[in-house]
C-alpha cells in the first residue's frame, strides 16, 4: 500500500514575486511548507539571481503546469557590454574581454535576427540534459560542453535604454526553452563587443503578471495561518491558453471517472485540447470527439 502524502488539499496558483539568491524548487519548497501543502511545482524556472514572476502550483494546480509549457514569458534584462562569462551571466568567471562598445544604432539594426523562429544554444550552466546529465552539473565538474541548438519562438527583443556605454536594457519575450542569458551572449557576439546579463527579471508568464505577485516576505508572515489561502489563485488559470467547454452534469461525473463525458458546443473543432468546466470549475482537460470530450488529465476539485 503506498505512504500517504502529508499536508492538506489546497489547490490552486500562488505567483511569487521571487528576490535574488533562491533556487526555483527552493522557493517551491517554502510554500509547500507555508501552505502545508501535498503538492507543489512552479511553471517556469527562474535562475537563482534572477527575480520577478514565479508561478507556484499547489495540488489540483500542478496538473495544469504542463499546459503553460507554450505559454510566452516577458523579461526586461540588463547587458553588461565587453566581457564573455562561463554562465554567461555576471556569476560567471570572465573568458574573454572587449574594448568595443556598441551605440544604438548599432544595437537596434541586430535586434531583428533574434526575433521570430531562431536556433538558440543554450548556456553551458544550464539544465538541459546531455547523457541524462543536466549540463550545469557536468560544466562544475569542468567539462566543456558541445551543446546543440535548439529551436526558439521569438515574439519581441526590444531596447528600452542605454543607461551609458557599457550597459543596455532590454525587452525579451519568447516562448517555451528561451535562454535570456544566451539572447545576451549571441547579441554581443554578433555587435563584436561580447556581453553577459548583469540583471533580469521576469514580468509575466502566459496569464499570470508581476502586478498580481507577492514577494516570499509576505507569505512567511502569513505562513500555516488561516489568512495565507486568501494569496491562492483558481485552478482554471493555468488552462488560460486552452478553450473551455460545458460539461453537462452527467459528462462531468463520466469525466471525473476517466471516462468520455458530453459537453456542450463550442468553438472548439474535432480532436482539439479543451478543458470542461461544471460551474466554472475544472472537471478535466482532454481531446473533443463527437460532442465529448476524451480526458487526458482528471481534477479532483
Amino acid at each position: 500500500m503506498g505512504r500517504k502524502r502529508k499536508g492538506r488539499d489546497v489547490s490552486g496558483w500562488v505567483l511569487v514575486d521571487k528576490s535574488a539568491g533562491m533556487t526555483s524548487t527552493a522557493v517551491v519548497n517554502k510554500l509547500r511548507w507555508a501552505f502545508d501543502a501535498k503538492k507543489a511545482g512552479h511553471a517556469g524556472t527562474l535562475d537563482p539571481e534572477a527575480t520577478g514572476m514565479l508561478p507556484v502550483a499547489l495540488g489540483e494546480a500542478t496538473k495544469t503546469i504542463a499546459y503553460l509549457g507554450d505559454a510566452l514569458k516577458g523579461y526586461d534584462f540588463t547587458v553588461r557590454w565587453g566581457a564573455s562569462t562561463t554562465t554567461d551571466d555576471a556569476e560567471g568567471e570572465v573568458l574573454e574581454t572587449s574594448d568595443l562598445r556598441p551605440g544604438e544604432t548599432e544595437i537596434r539594426a541586430a535586434l531583428p535576427q533574434f526575433i521570430g523562429d531562431i536556433r538558440q544554444v543554450p548556456p553551458q550552466f544550464s539544465a538541459v540534459k546531455v547523457e541524462g546529465a543536466r549540463a550545469y552539473d557536468l560544466a562544475r565538474g569542468g567539462e566543456e560542453l558541445s551543446l546543440e541548438a535548439r529551436d526558439l519562438y521569438v515574439d519581441a527583443l526590444e531596447l528600452l535604454s542605454m543607461p551609458d556605454a557599457d550597459h543596455a536594457e532590454l525587452h525579451f519575450v519568447c516562448g517555451s526553452g528561451g535562454y535570456v542569458r544566451s539572447i545576451a551572449r549571441d547579441l554581443g557576439q554578433v555587435l563584436g563587443c561580447l556581453g553577459h546579463v548583469l540583471r533580469l527579471r521576469r514580468t509575466w508568464v502566459g496569464p499570470f503578471d508581476i502586478e498580481e505577485a507577492v514577494t516570499l516576505d509576505r507569505i512567511e508572515a502569513l505562513a500555516r495561518t488561516p489568512e495565507i489561502d486568501a494569496l491562492v489563485r483558481p485552478v482554471a488559470l493555468g488552462l488560460s491558453d486552452l478553450p473551455e467547454l460545458k460539461a453537462t452534469e452527467a459528462g462531468a461525473a463520466r469525466l471525473r471517472n476517466g471516462n468520455p463525458g458530453q459537453v456542450l458546443p463550442g468553438t472548439v473543432d474535432y480532436g482539439d485540447r479543451a478543458w470542461a468546466s461544471l460551474d466554472g470549475v475544472p472537471v478535466a482537460v482532454g481531446r473533443f470527439r463527437a460532442g465529448e470530450l476524451h480526458p487526458e488529465r482528471v481534477f479532483n476539485l
